[in-house]
């Protein structure tokens, strides 16, 4: 499965989510990644989201106290939520609607980032 569908399939599954990018944490040049698939307003945006995804799981990894790898950041926002999953090759970074039910929508992310890893395989 490629970035893009399975993107489509977690936008039209997930009522809860508004916006959603993909990123590979692949060493590009970009800070935070290479956006493989996006449904957001454009690619500034795009690369917004996942700027801000990046910078999440990175100012969480430094307040862990164990140390490791962060796999969700979930932050509340006015008007919606930004929650990031990590599988550690890539990210998701999703927008939601108003008082989403964060459990599923953790789930919703999870899976396409399982997805894509099991069709990598």
């Amino acid at each position: 499965m490629e970035a893009s569908a399975a993107l489509a399939e977690l936008v039209e599954l997930s009522t809860q989510v508004v916006e959603a990018i993909i990123v590979a944490s692949d060493g590009s040049t970009e800070p935070a990644g290479t956006v493989q698939a996006a449904h957001a307003a454009g690619d500034e945006r795009a690369r917004a989201l996942a700027a801000a995804g990046a910078d999440l799981l990175e100012a969480a990894a430094g307040i862990r106290a164990a140390g490791g790898r962060i796999e969700r950041v979930h932050v509340d926002l006015k008007r919606g939520s930004l929650v990031v999953c990590s599988d550690g090759e890539r990210s998701i970074v999703a927008t939601t609607i108003a008082e989403p039910t964060a459990g599923l929508v953790a789930y919703d992310l999870r899976a396409a980032l399982r997805r894509l890893r099991e069709e990598a395989a």
